[in-house]
């Protein structure tokens, strides 16, 4: 009978401290922490007083708990998820403004967003919407855009199809259906899919917080299969499976369209499941512009007495005897200065974090390449920023994105484009994003009264690039100008076919090759969504192993190569890395936040109808 007194006795442990682990420690959120937005500041030395805040050591608060290297969503989530939970946190940023990809700039009175376009799962009450507003203490505030959120063009001239796509819990499906009339049953399966991927997610981000050997076990032993599909959904190529639907080559593209530099056949449907069903309930853009979300979260840092300096690039962090990491060395000049934190949060990706802040002794270590062995590289963004005298009105412009294909085979376009040598890429372009920022926010017009602008988006190689790579910005010489005017001059041309008044009013142009979102965005390769998004790295045992932590103690990685790509996956990984840090799933405060807001919902519903009576 002693065994048994030993095993019940091992379960009341283990019991005791599942539950510990689960809700035993306080949670850093709280509806208190959350207040009614206040009046937008538009006083822009007051706000460069927040994101702009250059580095010197008398602005390093004392004492502190935490250093996050990059201001991105993801670093400056983790960063005030961690100042929320009682961290002193200080938030390092090289350039000279804080944001990352959420960062805006104004050139000749026009203000462009660098890498947010819109955002999806913001409407009341969602996980997402409650993240932004415990990590802005509810100083954010979206700007719904119309149901028509998307516009899908493939092919050119008199060959062109145009799709439309809606949002709407049944909209969204209905409005394809009625596109598409001969593949309902292709349809209703992939939205059905999008459901279980959507609903099921979770189970994988649980793979990164539970401990490995769990994760791996439930993975092996064929008992996360039996818990949810999910598992083996998140590694089927989306090539096969949207073959197994349907033959329309059309339909196939409208089931992955939102590019991220990935073709199909080397894609998991679960991410392009995601994407799509991401805007289901509608597409929203941040009101004062995408640096209201940098301006608002540091806010939240500093008041816990954190901080977030710019213009302090980290060239290394310290690593002492024993293997753990315990701060950084900062630039200030042709100086080092070191800072010291207990715990070191990197939000620059996988790459810049293991092959060049690391030391090089520890770089060559076998457990460091092995996690770097899980990525790759991802595809270089190149931007078109282009602002014209004339409002939307005038000039046709909506808050509605374009998305244009130049055939429905994206696998074989993309692979083809790709292949091309140097001199004859910036001639075949196959596929562009548009999006006109100055029409999705509604106070643009309050900022910048009579301007529009439009930001052009496509994927290209690093290697077109890489002959310029030791130029210093702005002065890479007359080749690299003339070079990357070619991809310009392409792309704005495509886009003057469907909106032929902005020709004539084109005022200012900037353009951002990989070159460019290496040196303002710390970008590996130009790569603005990070490692790349392969079916390799979704596979469930890959996504089990690359978590927040590290094989240096005290290290965590956040943002977009923890989970996902975009706004929303970065944020995830801000969170998923807070969570590892604190030792504690705060997707379930979270949780239950969200429900006590539905009932206080369910409340004032319920007085609204009695008033009615």
């Amino acid at each position: 009978m002693m065994w048994l007194v030993v095993f019940f006795v091992w379960l009341a442990v283990w019991a005791g401290g599942t539950y510990w682990y689960l809700f035993g420690k306080k949670s850093p959120f709280s509806l208190e922490s959350v207040r009614p937005p206040a009046p937008r500041e538009f006083d822009q030395k007051k706000r460069d007083k927040v994101i702009k805040q250059g580095f010197s050591l008398d602005k390093v608060p004392q004492n502190l708990d935490v250093i996050v290297i990059g201001s991105g969503i993801g670093g400056l989530t983790a960063g005030a998820t961690l100042a929320k939970a009682g961290k002193k946190v200080l938030v390092l940023e090289q350039h000279d403004q804080a944001g990352g990809c959420c960062h805006t700039y104004v050139e000749k009175g026009f203000e462009f967003d660098v890498g947010l376009h819109y955002i999806g799962q913001l409407h009341e009450n969602s996980l997402l919407r409650i993240a932004f507003d415990q990590i802005s203490e509810g100083q954010l505030e979206f700007q719904e855009l119309k149901p028509h959120f998307d516009t899908i063009h493939i092919g050119l001239g008199d060959e062109k199809r145009e799709y439309t796509v809606f949002s709407g819990k049944t909209e969204m499906e209905a409005h394809l259906l009625k596109q598409f009339p001969d593949d309902t049953e292709a349809i209703k399966k992939f939205f059905k899919i999008m459901k279980i991927s959507a609903k099921k997610t979770h189970y994988l981000a649980t793979l990164k917080l539970i401990p490995k050997w769990v994760s791996l076990f439930l993975l092996k032993s064929g008992i996360a299969d039996l818990i949810s599909p999910v598992f083996r959904i998140s590694g089927t190529c989306a090539t096969e499976y949207v073959n197994t639907l349907t033959s329309n080559k059309d339909l196939q593209v409208i089931f992955a369209y939102l590019f991220y530099g990935v073709p199909p056949k080397d894609s998991s449907i679960l991410i392009n499941a995601l994407l799509i069903h991401h805007y289901k309930r509608g597409a929203y853009y941040p009101k004062g512009g995408a640096s209201e979300i940098p301006f608002h979260i540091i806010r939240t840092i500093q008041k816990y007495g954190g901080n977030c300096l710019v213009r302090a690039p980290v060239s290394q962090i310290l690593v002492n005897e024993k293997g753990a990491a315990y701060g950084v060395k900062v630039k200030k000049g042709q100086e080092e200065v070191e800072v010291h934190a207990p715990v070191v949060v990197s939000n620059c990706g996988v790459f810049t974090t293991f092959q060049k802040l690391l030391p090089p002794e520890i770089q060559v270590r076998t457990d460091i390449q092995d996690r770097l062995n899980m990525m790759k590289h991802g595809r270089g963004s190149f931007l078109v920023f282009s602002g014209f005298d004339g409002t939307e009105e005038e000039l046709g412009l909506e808050s509605t994105n374009f998305w244009l294909f130049k055939d429905n085979d994206l696998d074989k376009s993309m692979e083809d484009f790709f292949a091309l040598s140097k001199e004859v890429a910036p001639d075949n372009i196959p596929m562009m994003f548009i999006t006109m920022p100055s029409a999705k926010d509604p106070e643009a017009k309050i900022r910048h009264p009579g301007k529009s602008c439009m930001t052009i988006l496509t994927m290209v190689k690093y290697e077109w690039f890489e002959e310029w790579k030791d130029t210093t910005v702005r002065k890479r010489g007359e080749d690299y100008v003339n070079y990357k005017k070619r991809f310009a001059d392409n792309l704005f041309a495509w886009a003057c076919t469907l909106f032929p008044k902005i020709k004539d009013k084109l005022v200012f142009q900037d353009v951002a090759t990989p070159l460019s979102n290496m040196h303002y965005l710390g970008a590996q390769r130009g790569a603005m969504y990070s490692a790349e998004h392969n079916l390799d790295r979704f596979q469930a045992e890959a996504v089990a192993k690359n978590r927040s932590d590290t094989p240096i103690k005290n290290l965590y990685i956040s943002g977009q190569d923890v989970f996902s790509c975009g706004i929303a996956g970065a944020l995830h990984g801000g969170l998923l890395c807070a969570a590892t840090v604190l030792d504690h799933i705060i997707y379930i405060d979270l949780l239950f936040l969200k429900k006590k807001l539905k009932r206080r919902k369910a409340k004032e519903l319920a007085l609204l109808a009695k008033k009615k009576l």
